[in-house]
């Protein structure tokens, strides 16, 4: 008994030395191959700031408070915001604060389209009880942001980032005067920003894919009391899921 107990023993002991040896082999074979990988850009790091491009998609929404009198409305049934795309151009400049933080300045031209579901009481002139208004933003954004970015794993990176923006709708349409079919929306807003980013470095620049969420705080809606698709609401703020590529270099 002794001699098999002691046989189990020395088993135990081999399995775990085998089951050591082939974690510290593993870690030695990761090690290595990380050291082989060529490091792209190796001084980026240390660069005082740099520059890059900006291209983009967004998901645009608005956020609707219904007026109190809504119900009290002899013409709409159901007010509803729907979700639509649109296309994004800018440029960026960042500053190193420090090997964790840097400050982006990303100003950016954006192609919004926002739309508005109504379900009418009473048919159109077209005869339509279903109409689905458009409201076509051209913003130009004007965003700062602080990012939190990783240690680099090879030529790999990720950061998280968040920050406030300034917006101007340049295609606002609050003081058009013909506007009984239309909703009207202000031209300034500003408001928070949050996402997270991955840094690739190549040969001579940077992919950096991104996604953030935009949100504005300002109440956009320049309400009218006399406009049956504009009275139904209170309060309109913007909402927008924003999907970006950097090149920088």
């Amino acid at each position: 008994m002794l001699h098999i107990r002691r046989k189990k023993t020395t088993i135990k002991k081999n399995s775990s030395l085998l089951l050591l040896t082939a974690a510290l082999l593993i870690s030695a074979a990761a090690s290595a191959q990380i050291d082989r990988v060529e490091m792209n850009m190796f001084d980026h790091d240390e660069k005082p700031y740099y520059f890059g491009m900006t291209l983009g998609v967004n998901l645009a929404r608005f956020q609707t408070y219904l007026h109190p009198r809504f119900l009290e409305s002899d013409s709409v049934y159901v007010a509803e915001p729907t979700n639509s795309g649109g296309f994004t151009l800018g440029l960026s400049a960042t500053a190193r604060i420090s090997d964790r933080f840097q400050l982006r300045f990303n100003p950016q031209l954006m192609f919004i389209e926002r739309n508005i579901f109504y379900n009418l009481k009473h048919p159109d002139i077209d005869g339509l009880t279903e109409v689905t208004k458009k409201v076509e933003s051209v913003i130009v954004s004007f965003p700062f942001q602080i990012k939190f970015q990783s240690d680099r794993i090879g030529n790999f990176r990720v950061y998280t980032l968040a920050g406030f923006k300034a917006d101007i709708d340049m295609a606002s349409n609050a003081r058009a005067k013909r506007a009984e079919e239309l909703v009207k929306i202000e031209k300034y807003d500003f408001g928070p920003e949050f996402g997270i980013g991955f840094n690739f470095f190549f040969d001579s620049f940077i992919f950096s894919p991104e996604i953030k969420i935009s949100n504005g705080l300002r109440n956009i809606h320049a309400r009218d009391e006399n406009l049956r698709f504009s009275n139904v609401f209170d309060k309109i703020q913007s909402r927008m899921l924003v999907f970006s590529i950097h090149l920088e270099g």
